[in-house]
């Protein structure tokens, strides 16, 4: 396993990402003083940010069904668990974009490679995250099946 985003498995083989980047930042606030630097208080954390990139090929291995729940975490709004591959917890993110880029369409309007970009945004955990993954796996099972 590469990633796993809510309910959704991101490995090489369906649904797969071969790229993948991460920007974090510390909210400061600065504040004037005589003679001197500016003073700074750390005021906590600030955004997180987490974006992967892959490439799919539908005709030959799927990978359709995986971004239809993803779109669909998108679309609700559910906060979802993020774990990277080796066990990291990153923590509760949404998914703020999917991107798709389709070359070579086949006669169904489907590309025979799918360029796929989602972009993360961490959020607070909310006490209901675990609740929020049993319909997700439902749907994922309704998306494949």
């Amino acid at each position: 396993m590469l990633y796993m985003i809510g309910a959704v498995q991101v490995d090489t083989f369906p649904f797969s990402v071969d790229g993948a980047s991460r920007s974090a930042s510390a909210d400061i606030a600065t504040k004037p003083l005589l003679n001197g630097l500016k003073g700074a208080e750390f005021m906590g954390e600030g955004d997180d940010k987490l974006y992967l990139r892959g490439q799919l090929l539908p005709a030959k291995i799927g990978g359709l069904g995986e971004l239809e729940a993803l779109r669909a975490l998108m679309t609700q709004g559910a906060g979802s668990p993020v774990m990277r591959g080796d066990g990291t917890r990153f923590g509760t993110y949404m998914i703020t974009d999917i991107r798709e880029n389709h070359k070579h369409l086949l006669r169904d309007g489907v590309g025979a490679v799918v360029q796929v970009s989602i972009s993360l945004k961490k959020v607070p955990a909310e006490r209901s995250t675990g609740t929020q993954v049993i319909p997700a796996l439902l749907q994922l099972f309704d998306i494949l099946g």
